[in-house]
């Protein structure tokens, strides 16, 4: 899966989809699109703010951050389907994403979570079917999961 199938296949085709698989192709190639994205919205934000700093009134970087917001909010739920069908490819349980990503806020276990999460991430998915679907890589192979 290259770069352009993989953020059509997110934002277009999968966008709250939780069940199912997500290989590693797609979700580093969002990822990627992610960062640029984050970039491409935040490069502006600091060239308005160090030019139009002091005054009161309300700047153009004061729209340039509400356009971030809104594509934060707008990606939210794509980012967070895509986690849980990558957990679903390692075949574990979405569920672990939320336990993990709630242990990120707590204080120094925060830091495991985020390195177990990353872990899940890189790791490859399981060959064949497993119980949350066919594999990604290749859904021509078909058996019956726990038949």
């Amino acid at each position: 899966m290259g770069f352009t199938e993989a953020v059509r296949t997110v934002l277009k085709q999968k966008y709250a989809t939780f069940s199912g698989r997500a290989s590693r192709s797609e979700y580093w190639w969002f990822m990627l699109f992610y960062g640029l994205a984050l970039l491409a919205l935040i490069i502006p934000a600091f060239v308005l703010a160090f030019a139009f700093s002091g005054g009161g009134a309300v700047s153009p970087i004061h729209y340039t951050v509400v356009i971030w917001l809104l594509f934060i909010l707008a990606i939210f739920l794509p980012l967070i389907s895509l986690q849980v069908r990558r957990f679903h490819d390692r075949n574990i349980s979405g569920w672990w994403y939320l336990a993990l990503f709630i242990g990120c806020y707590v204080p120094y276990a925060g830091l495991l979570a985020g390195v177990a999460i990353f872990v899940v991430s890189v790791l490859p998915g399981t060959e064949g079917p497993n119980k949350f679907g066919a594999d990604p890589l290749r859904p021509e192979i078909r058996s019956e999961v726990f038949a």
